[in-house]
């Protein structure tokens, strides 16, 4: 799909820091869609002459490389990528997941057939770890549904129900103008960008129904999204609690917070934190249940549970 003009229809957005390799390979998805009216600009966070020696190896003329003089973080680095890009839409890519070939050219033609102002659309995707393969969101919101609920209130017993992923965002430049992503959140920005514009008039939240992406969840690269911090989970949401309903802030806590406080076995967490989701929340008998079993039984037990039930219904 060529845009005859050669005009820039989607700027990739992928910020990167030390690591050459991986960054490559994600780059290549990008620069292989079969929507081929882009640029793909890469942000490296920070000096890192090794990154930038890899990509010179890429001879494409439509990938763009930009060493930042320091560290500023992901979202200091993907707001970077928006003021730099030149295409009306913008879609992120983290460098450590990739695409697939349609991915952009299906999400351009929900965006242009949206009845929002400002469609967010993001795509179903392949998540890839040690205990199997597994496609999510295993549903896709409801019209009426708050953004928090979906992404926090769990209505069944295993992650992956509701869940929107970076590398899954296509955006228009004009409301990433508008509303840049808080770049003093060094986690969970993405959630914060996405809860704080759904509140926006004229931007509703669209998916394409077919996993278009692929993330490597916990195949041993270290990624933030990894990092086992419950007290910067708890801060975060108390931070943004004005974003979030009650039912989303008790989901939160016994879906996000609960599991990584268990994994480093901090036991002194388990009365404050369910204390924290009854006096804020609205605790649910299931967020009860999922609390409980957070703390009760190991992270590799739930997720072997979880790869067996998978592929029963598979």
């Amino acid at each position: 799909m060529v845009n005859e003009t050669n005009q820039i229809i989607v700027s990739v957005v992928i910020p990167t820091r030390n690591r050459p390799q991986i960054v490559a390979k994600s780059v290549m998805t990008a620069l292989t869609q079969t929507l081929e009216s882009i640029e793909v600009i890469v942000i490296i966070d920070g000096p890192d002459q090794e990154t930038v020696n890899g990509l010179s190896q890429i001879a494409d003329p439509r990938l763009r490389v930009i060493e930042l003089p320091k560290n500023v973080g992901p979202s200091g680095a993907r707001n970077t990528g928006v003021r730099e890009a030149k295409g009306t839409w913008i879609a992120f890519l983290d460098d450590d997941d990739e695409w697939l070939p349609e991915k952009l050219e299906r999400q351009l033609e929900v965006a242009n057939n949206s009845h929002y102002d400002f469609p967010v659309v993001a795509s179903r995707f392949i998540s890839y770890t040690q205990k199997g393969k597994f496609i999510c969101p295993r549903r896709l919101p409801n019209l009426s549904e708050h953004l928090s609920e979906y992404l926090f209130a769990r209505n069944s017993f295993f992650k992956g129900e509701g869940c929107i992923q970076t590398s899954t965002l296509f955006v228009k430049k004009e409301l990433m103008q508008k509303m840049p992503l808080e770049e003093k959140f060094y986690r969970h920005e993405d959630w914060e960008w996405l809860l704080r514009v759904s509140a926006i008039e004229g931007v509703g939240i669209e998916f394409v129904p077919e996993p278009m992406s692929i993330w490597h969840s916990e195949m041993g690269i270290k990624r933030l999204s990894n990092i086992k911090d419950w007290q910067y989970s708890l801060d975060w949401i108390r931070y943004n609690r004005n974003l979030v309903t009650p039912k989303a802030y008790s989901g939160f806590i016994a879906t996000i917070i609960a599991p990584s406080a268990s994994f480093v076995g901090d036991w002194k967490a388990f009365f404050p934190l369910l204390g924290e989701a009854i006096r804020w929340g609205k605790l649910r008998p299931i967020d009860i249940y999922l609390y409980l079993t957070m703390w009760l039984f190991p992270q590799q037990l739930r997720q072997q549970v979880r790869s067996i039930l998978a592929k029963k219904t598979t």
